[in-house]
């Protein structure tokens, strides 16, 4: 989508990523947790230690925010990655995701997919590291991409 425009997200921008992030997660990933996973989940995005440690990138159509990225780590981890379901397959994810990895110094990406997401990842060239588990109720399969073999070749 040509008229999507990716930014790093202020202050300003937070509430309403928020809002998004567990508007997505309750439609898409809360189907596939416990209810001590739901709540481990809202407990952590409302936490305001953890999301400073967060570099967030909004997607905006329109000057609509309709996806969001968060990184952590100097951008080694996504922590965070929720597209507004009505705009699911537009390329809106990628351009996030392309965001941070030119903005990642470190020659690999990692996440904690969830089950909804692990097909997405392995798209964007994730791998999986280890089988799925579950900690304080969020299931989740580790991956990793090695974005020197990314950079290499073009994204498809």
């Amino acid at each position: 989508m040509n008229n999507v425009s990716v930014k790093k997200l202020t202050a300003d921008g937070i509430s309403a990523a928020l809002s998004l992030i567990k508007r997505v997660f309750d439609e898409f990933e809360s189907p596939e947790y416990s209810r001590k996973g739901i709540n481990e989940f809202y407990n952590s995005i409302y936490d305001k230690e953890y999301l400073s440690n967060l570099c967030i990138y909004g997607a905006f159509l329109d000057n609509k925010l309709v996806g969001v990225i968060a990184t952590r780590s100097n951008g080694s981890h996504i922590a965070l990655f929720f597209v507004d379901g009505k705009y699911h397959r537009r390329g809106i994810g990628r351009q996030l995701f392309e965001t941070v990895l030119k903005n990642c110094t470190c020659d690999k990406m990692t996440v904690n997919s969830s089950p909804y997401a692990v097909p997405i990842y392995h798209k964007l060239g994730f791998c999986d590291t280890a089988e799925e588990q579950t900690v304080n109720g969020i299931r989740f399969t580790p991956m990793e991409l090695k974005i020197p073999e990314l950079k290499v070749t073009t994204i498809k």
